[in-house]
């Protein structure tokens, strides 16, 4: 049974000390691993991918990139067979859009009394990653929350990359979601090959600016290692969800929000603080009852018996201190009149308000993005959004007016730091 721990200003903070640990550093054999595939693939580019493909996936799939009628082909079909899909799909991308729409910034220029101009443009990168799971891991919502924005951004092109099947083919839902959101080439190469192919380029594969989309360790790894060749969205840990609620809470509900988070992986984490000891006793029955019944229940059993607790706060106001600590990637509120208290959470990737705000609705539905802070980085880092996809540049005009009324201020900062180059540039302009 779920853990159960009375807050008493130690013992809670003990265990999310053991919470914060369960990452640690990135594996050290894994990391060698993952440097060589990327030294190979720099070096031999598309014949290093194939032969990785061939290696971890078993046969090498039937084309390196899916042709474009066949990606069309694939929302036809799966419209014919499965229509309450793809009607799925377009209702959850129409609320993404709609959410991301909103996030768009201006470019802006400043024309100044004396003529002076300065500005700031805004724009889409020029071309983006998507690394999508295949197999039991494949996440056709992840293909939505990460090409919508992109394409709000203006990003010119997106190349999306996925593991091929044990037939050697896409997985179709991911192929459907690629067609629905207007991802432009589509790669069948899946790991830490195909985060290197991204970043590098290959003789087939685009150099991308930016990668973007969930993986294993050895993919979280590999972005990790390229950050610097590459952008990347963050790297992101086992998922997490943190639930506070009161006495008006639904212990039934409470329990099968926990394990919709903990059915992710073993090292997933799934805590409940509340401020009663009926609450969490009930809850914790339901946990025991619900998981029976669940086809992923050993994984769930995994991740609550290792990082899954109850918590029995003195006060709400110590539960929201206890949440503001653990950063959370997903915070429920389930107490009574939820939204005066959003003001009181400074660290979160995503809240979600009431009993009928579950955790799922934003995984695939609401609109916000899925795509979150995870192991307490939600105290610095922001889910991924438009602005994940652009790049801002400044831009200055100045009259010989305007430069000969600042002059005398620039050469002053820059003889105080000893940059006599810097004031040079500016006193030449005057001097005859």
């Amino acid at each position: 049974m779920i853990r159960m721990i009375t807050a008493d200003g130690k013992a809670e903070k003990e265990f999310i000390k053991q919470v914060e640990q369960r990452n640690g550093e990135t594996d050290k054999k894994v990391a060698q691993i993952v440097s060589d595939i990327i030294e190979n693939v720099r070096a031999n580019g598309d014949k290093a991918v194939n032969e990785y493909t061939e290696k971890f996936d078993g046969r090498l799939p039937d084309y390196y990139e899916v042709p474009r009628d066949v990606i069309n082909d694939a929302l036809t079909e799966m419209n014919e067979k499965e229509p309450q899909f793809v009607n799925a799909l377009l209702g959850a991308m129409e609320n993404i859009s709609d959410f991301h729409n909103r996030q768009k910034e201006q470019s802006f220029i400043d024309t100044r009394a004396d003529g002076c101009i300065v500005g700031q443009r805004v724009r889409g990168l020029h071309r983006v990653g998507l690394y999508v799971p295949g197999g039991t891991a494949a996440y056709p919502s992840s293909v939505l929350m990460n090409a919508v924005p992109a394409k709000i951004a203006g990003v010119g092109e997106i190349i999306m990359v996925t593991p091929p099947g044990k037939d050697g083919k896409p997985n179709p839902a991911i192929l459907t979601a690629a067609a629905v959101a207007g991802v432009d080439r589509v790669f069948m190469a899946g790991g830490a090959q195909a985060i290197a192919a991204l970043a590098y380029g290959t003789e087939q594969i685009p150099r991308v600016d930016k990668i973007v989309g969930p993986g294993n360790i050895f993919v979280a790894t590999a972005k990790k290692l390229l950050y610097g060749v590459v952008d990347i969205d963050m790297v992101a840990g086992p998922s997490e969800i943190l639930v506070v609620a009161d006495d008006t809470a639904d212990p039934v509900c409470l329990a099968a929000d926990l394990m919709s988070q903990a059915e992710h992986d073993k090292i997933a984490s799934a805590i409940l603080i509340t401020t009663s000891e009926r609450i969490a006793g009930e809850t914790a029955q339901e946990i025991e009852r619900q998981m029976q019944s669940l086809a992923r229940k050993d994984i769930i059993r995994a991740s609550i018996d290792n990082y899954g607790a109850i918590i029995i706060a003195r006060s709400l106001d110590e539960a929201f201190d206890l949440a503001n600590a653990l950063a959370p990637e997903h915070l429920e509120l389930e107490v009574a009149d939820p939204l005066q208290y959003i003001g009181r959470i400074d660290n979160a990737g995503s809240v979600f308000l009431g009993k009928y705000s579950s955790e799922p609705l934003g995984d695939y539905y609401a609109g916000p993005n899925h795509v979150l802070p995870t192991s307490g980085t939600a105290r610095f880092f922001s889910p991924l959004s438009v602005n994940s996809f652009v790049k801002r540049s400044q831009f200055v005009y100045y009259t010989e007016q305007a430069l000969m009324a600042a002059k005398d201020d620039i050469v002053t900062l820059a003889e105080k730091e000893g940059l006599t180059a810097h004031a040079n540039a500016i006193k030449v302009r005057f001097n005859g």
